[in-house]
């Protein structure tokens, strides 16, 4: 119809000048009539998608199509929509962030030129609520998100450029190994706990080098007092380049000899304790070498992040990467929010609660890493660390105080990544 719009706009050029800005306005108004829009939802799961087509009234177009997480799906949901006569010039694809199943498809209908929009799983619940008395199926769910589409009434989750994601990618799976290895510590104490229950008190890090070499080698109190002295304390010596010797040895030897642990199975715990130590020390290296990676490439990325007092490089990685383009936030509480780190209210009627906690919504990532960087900004950055002290001496509890402090730091981040410069404490 734009072929309309141009007619009406050149035959009323030649009237006076008021109603050539009445036909201009009239113009755009039929232009706009011409630029007709689709919506199409598409469900996301790991073998089949589910999509729905409707149109810019809201009207289903035809019932939903199913197809496969595979290039053949993909050629049936081309075929599907170019029944239509829809093309990446008049139509606009939604998805959820479910997981990571949409990618794939994401990545080629990108790569075809359609304007695909990911969508916070949170906001399309809501509005599945809202929208359809809670009935879930695969079929109404992609409606539902074609219905988000077309009422424009969303938050886009965060995809950024390929450096961006792959530097997500990385410091998510850092983020895993770290846990992992925080689980068999945990399993490791466990066991020394039964067989060696005084072996914590022999030093301050029982997963340090000098520890973990000791366990590998010798992993029950039996096999500790079972070798001379100076042979232990060699050993210590080496593993700790000398700060520990034949003191140690001797008073490692001792608490062995008179340990309260048991005395049976003690085989099967030191295969244990040996296999435990491995996983140990091979997460460990595996951790160092993402570590060295997330460096090198934050450093192409954002250096500037690290200026800000408690957050070095991996935490810097974790926050830039997770929230991507600052440009997608105006104001610094939308990015708190993001991060989960806004409080929940709990308000009835005259009632307001005032024992609140943090939503937790958003990236559990971003807020992992800003609540660690929270906690070193709140006793080394001169001004954080006198507003924690100043809620703590009201009374606030640590957690609270260092929640505070994290809201305080997310602004500090937001003015640090929009403006591209260096952070400067306020002293």
């Amino acid at each position: 119809m734009s072929w309309i719009a141009l007619f009406v706009a050149v035959c009323l050029t030649r009237l006076h000048c008021r109603k050539v800005q009445r036909a201009l306005a009239l113009s755009k108004f039929i232009l706009k009539l011409g630029d007709f829009m689709f919506y199409i939802g598409v469900d996301i799961a790991k073998c089949n998608h589910e999509a729905s087509i409707i149109d810019s009234s809201g009207k289903a177009l035809s019932e939903s199509l199913s197809f496969s997480n595979s290039v053949k799906g993909l050629e049936k949901f081309q075929k599907f929509i170019s029944s239509f006569s829809l093309s990446n010039d008049n139509c606009v694809i939604g998805m959820e962030a479910t997981g990571h199943y949409w990618l794939s498809l994401y990545s080629f209908l990108t790569d075809l030129g359609f304007s695909c929009v990911v969508i916070n799983p949170i906001q399309s619940d809501a509005f599945r609520k809202m929208y359809i008395r809670q009935t879930k199926n695969d079929a109404v769910d992609s409606f539902v998100i074609a219905q988000i589409l077309r009422f424009g009434e969303y938050s886009i989750s965060n995809f950024s450029d390929e450096d961006t994601f792959a530097l997500r990618n990385l410091s998510r799976y850092r983020f895993a190994l770290v846990d992992e290895a925080s689980d068999w510590k945990r399993k490791l104490v466990a066991i020394l706990d039964q067989v060696f229950p005084e072996y914590d008190k022999l030093f301050s890090n029982i997963y340090g080098v000098a520890s973990k070499e000791l366990l590998s080698k010798y992993p029950l109190p039996e096999d500790m007092i079972s070798i001379p002295a100076s042979s232990l304390a060699e050993l210590l010596s080496k593993s700790s380049k000398g700060r520990f010797g034949i003191d140690k040895a001797k008073e490692i030897q001792d608490a062995a000899s008179n340990t309260f642990g048991i005395k049976f199975a003690l085989r099967s715990f030191s295969f244990q304790i040996k296999q435990i130590i491995n996983q140990i020390s091979f997460l460990e290296e595996q951790i160092l070498e993402i570590e060295n990676e997330i460096k090198i490439m934050l450093d192409q990325l954002c250096p500037v992040i690290t200026s800000i007092t408690g957050i070095g490089p991996i935490l810097g990685a974790a926050i830039f990467s997770e929230i991507g383009d600052i440009k997608r936030f105006d104001k610094a509480n939308q990015l708190v929010a993001y991060a989960g780190l806004d409080v929940a209210v709990k308000q009835s009627g005259n009632f307001v609660a005032t024992n609140t906690k943090i939503s937790k919504h958003g990236s559990p990532y971003l807020r992992r890493a800003i609540w660690l960087a929270s906690i070193v900004a709140a006793f080394k950055d001169p001004a954080l660390s006198l507003y924690y002290q100043k809620l703590r001496e009201r009374g606030k509890a640590h957690g609270t105080a260092i929640g505070a402090v994290a809201r305080k730091l997310t602004n500090i981040i937001f003015a640090v990544l929009r403006d591209n410069k260096a952070y400067i404490p306020n002293i």
